[in-house]
């Protein structure tokens, strides 16, 4: 050794072969059949098998029989799974993503999963008695555990004592448990609401919305006779706890007056649990936060009766960026930058100190876009949003304006370019304010809004209508009012329960009803319709959330979508205005003059006729239905919900159509398309998607 009173210690390791799970054995089980059991340990599994003889290995617990084939369909066995896999499992076992390697912690905690089971099926005595492990002569590790599954319970009589809020009747029908049901305790505890849940719906949760955080529920076994369990259920209620002191904490960007508005716990006001969820909800929907890491950190005081509340919330970029560009095919520049400025603050902007780089942390939004084909098209776009008008009550303010150039020209050979005239052209100006409000009936998640828009069109040799009107002005006015209702979250990116809900309708003024001078031809100058929209979506949880962080969940979203246009004066075609475009993947392609609603159609072209059959290939339409009809089902299942980069797949089925009169109308004859797709959201770009359809 190189230093004095030293040694050299050499470790020499020997890996051995890995140890891989040959069979998994349970000895007495008599009522519970074996797969069963074996898909109770999630951790423990065994390795694929395919062999025309089955493995023959003596165990220290006795043998373990196979049903015959014949005992196995006298049994109605092809209806039962499970009694399916206990047949073919000697001779046919498939495990392609479970991993058949032996772990030992994960072995202790099977053991346990497979003892709750037996509980959950009344077996309340059920005990592994003994288990052991051993290796066959081709070097497989075989598990045997030996089962006394005792007898089968059920429940008894239940009683409450200490309960002064909800009486004995209220209590019963909240718990749902029935004398002679199978005993369960953890159905039992669930019921209760012994461990917080954000499901509510339990005994425990209707407390605590009333108020009473420091009551206790505590079930006692009072009698245990012949197969029958008595409950006694003890209720400790205690005093109801107010709001005491709310903190916010991690908002360095955001202003505390903008997440402080959105609390439902306010000093002084009583406890309740679900304004707690409504609240982490609220704060989500912001989206200026890190939705997976909003605390919500109670503090009793029982020596006062109040309780503290301390938010922790983690800011994430909200800002937008849209930028592209080319150059070429004889137009010249083209591209687009738009930007986004999702937590603006409009009252710093003269404030120099406050350009860090932009005057932020009020909660506005602020967006502007350009965008440019050469001179063959310009665009410019402003939005402002004020979500709380005044500061003292949800009301929002949006005001929009927007001005557009579109030019025609053709081809010069000469000089391999195109040329575009101002003697051929359209001019669009448009405006439009926006007044929200939160109702209070028939809850506080419904909402109207008020929207007063504007469009100026100027015709300059340019036959946006028709050939009899190309020359002119042609001033579009409306009035939208939508009342909505929506739940759903927590995520705004990825909703995981709730529902979403609109009605909207659009006016124009009835022109032709107050001049009678007005005609088909000359119409295009004050356009008039009315438009009615209805959008329903569900978000229903498919399972048990899973992974480290409680995130994977399997959801279903169901959807349906109704428009319709309808007209003052028959005499008068419908408005060439506010019409549907249906099909393709929902994008404008460039030719959004008219103000059309886009409805997209996964698995389909941008279509224009009735007739499910023809469908040409083709990603802008001539004309516009004054009718549709839209159904979704989609399964969502998130890869990650990080808000940095949220991904998730789907799985979906559409169907939809569009019709230009109500004659022809047939709710029924819909275009159906099926397909996959992935969405990715990123902070800075929005959401992205991709999505691969066939229709049928």
């Amino acid at each position: 050794p190189a230093l004095p009173n030293s040694i050299i210690l050499n470790f020499v390791v020997q890996k051995g072969n890995k140890v891989r799970i040959g069979d998994v054995n349970f000895y007495g089980n008599e009522a519970v059949n074996e797969q069963r059991l074996k898909k109770q340990m999630k951790g423990t599994k065994e390795m694929s098998r395919l062999s025309l003889h089955p493995i023959q290995q003596a165990s220290p617990y006795g043998e373990n029989s196979t049903p015959s084939f014949r005992e196995y369909l006298a049994d109605a066995g092809p209806l039962s799974v499970s009694k399916t896999k206990e047949v073919l499992d000697p001779y046919f076992r498939f495990k392609l993503f479970s991993s058949a390697k032996f772990n030992e912690k994960k072995y202790e905690e099977d053991k346990l999963k497979v003892l709750t089971y037996y509980n959950s099926l009344g077996f309340r005595d059920a005990v592994i008695e003994k288990d052991t492990q051993y290796f066959n002569a081709k070097g497989n590790l075989f598990v045997d555990l030996k089962v006394a599954e005792g007898r089968k319970y059920y429940f008894g009589n239940i009683t409450w004592k200490g309960n002064t809020k909800f009486n004995d009747s209220m209590l019963n029908v909240a718990l749902g448990i029935q004398k002679g049901d199978i005993y369960n305790l953890g159905t039992l505890n669930k019921k209760l609401g012994t461990e917080m849940s954000a499901e509510g719906g339990d005994i425990n949760s209707y407390y605590q919305d009333d108020g009473y955080l420091f009551s206790r529920i505590t079930p006692v076994e009072t009698a245990v006779y012949n197969d029958t369990i008595d409950f006694e259920i003890r209720i400790v209620e205690g005093p109801q706890a107010v709001y005491k002191n709310i903190t916010i904490s991690g908002n360095e960007k955001t202003k505390e007056h903008v997440v402080r508005r959105e609390l439902r716990t306010l000093p002084g006001e009583k406890y309740s649990r679900q304004e707690l969820i409504r609240t982490n909800r609220e704060i989500a929907q912001l989206g200026f936060f890190n939705q997976e890491k909003i605390g919500i950190n109670p503090v009793p005081n029982p020596d006062d009766g109040t309780v503290d509340i301390n938010y922790t919330v983690e800011e994430k970029s909200s800002d937008q960026l849209e930028l592209s560009a080319g150059w070429g095919g004889g137009i010249g520049l083209t591209g687009t930058l738009g930007v986004s400025f999702n937590n603006f603050s409009i009252k710093n902007i003269l404030k120099k100190s406050a350009w860090d780089p932009l005057p932020t942390g009020d909660g506005q939004k602020l967006s502007l876009r350009i965008q440019s084909n050469g001179r063959a098209y310009q665009s410019y776009n402003f939005s402002f949003t004020e979500p709380w008008l005044g500061g003292k009550k949800k009301n929002s303010l949006t005001v929009a304006l927007y001005k557009s150039l579109f030019r025609t020209g053709g081809f010069n050979p000469g000089t391999n370019r195109y040329f575009f005239s101002d003697t051929n052209s359209l001019k669009n100006f448009g405006a439009s304010v926006s007044l929200g409000k939160q109702l209070k009936w028939p809850d506080d998640y419904f909402s109207i809004v008020y929207t007063l828009a504007y469009t100026r069109y100027n015709l300059n040799n340019y036959p946006i209508f028709s050939s009899s009107f190309t020359n002119g002005v042609s001033n579009n006015v409306s009035l939208k009012i939508a009342i909505g209702r929506n739940s759903a979250g927590p995520n705004p990116i990825f909703p995981t329960s709730g529902s979403s809900f609109l009605l909207s309708g659009q006016f124009t003024p009835p022109y032709s009803l107050f001049n009678k001078n007005i005609t088909p031809q000359t119409s295009f100058k004050s356009p008039e319709f009315h438009k009615w929209r209805f959008n329903a979506e569900w978000y229903i949880p498919i399972g048990r959330a899973f992974g480290a962080d409680r995130t994977n969940q399997f959801v279903l979203k169901v959807a349906a979508k109704y428009g319709f246009m309808g007209r003052y004066n028959k005499n008068i075609d419908f408005s060439p205005f506010e019409r549907f475009q249906v099909g393709d993947a929902g994008l404008a392609n460039g030719n959004f003059i008219l103000g059309y609603d886009i409805i997209a159609h996964r698995g389909y072209p941008v279509y224009e006729n009735s007739n499910p059959k023809i469908n040409p290939d083709q990603q802008n339409a001539s004309q516009f239905f004054t009718l549709f009809n839209k159904y979704t089902l989609e399964l969502r299942y998130p890869f990650t919900t990080n808000p940095s980069s949220t991904i998730y797949g789907t799985v979906w089925f559409e169907a939809a159509n569009g019709w230009y009169d109500y004659k022809s109308y047939n709710p029924f004859r819909l275009r159906r398309s099926a397909g996959v797709g992935a969405r990715f959201f990123l902070p800075m770009f929005g959401l992205l998607g991709f999505d691969y359809g066939v229709g049928f």
